[in-house]
């Protein structure tokens, strides 16, 4: 069984950083690929970032592309999201998520979920 706990959310304004983490449970991780998504109050939940069990390749959605980084650490069983020059748009629950194999847009291919931390960015 694989268990992800995200940390690191909070309350920011309007251009500063957040940084997400997300400890990942299971002697398997350098197996899985993993992705942070997002869901803010009336919507969908939705990718913001991906990265290959490799490490090798990454993944954003163009809303997020060039002010968030997602990194992993294989030896710490850890995935992070550094979020910078955040807008209030950004103002979400963001959840990490972990599927076995290639990395995936979709909310649907992901067998492991964490339990979410909330971001908000105040104008």
């Amino acid at each position: 069984q694989v268990q992800l706990v995200e940390s690191g959310g909070g309350l920011v304004q309007a251009g500063g950083s957040l940084r997400l983490s997300c400890a990942v449970s299971g002697r398997t991780f350098n197996s899985y690929s993993m992705g942070w998504f997002r869901q803010a109050p009336g919507k969908e939940r939705e990718f913001v970032a991906g990265i290959y069990w490799n490490g090798v390749s990454t993944y954003y959605a163009d809303s997020v592309k060039g002010r968030f980084t997602i990194s992993r650490d294989n030896a710490k069983n850890t995935v992070s999201l550094q979020m910078n020059s955040l807008k209030p748009e950004d103002t979400a629950v963001y959840y990490c998520a972990a599927r076995g194999g290639w990395m995936s847009r979709q909310t649907s291919e992901y067998q492991y979920w964490g339990q979410g931390t909330q971001v908000t960015v105040s104008s």
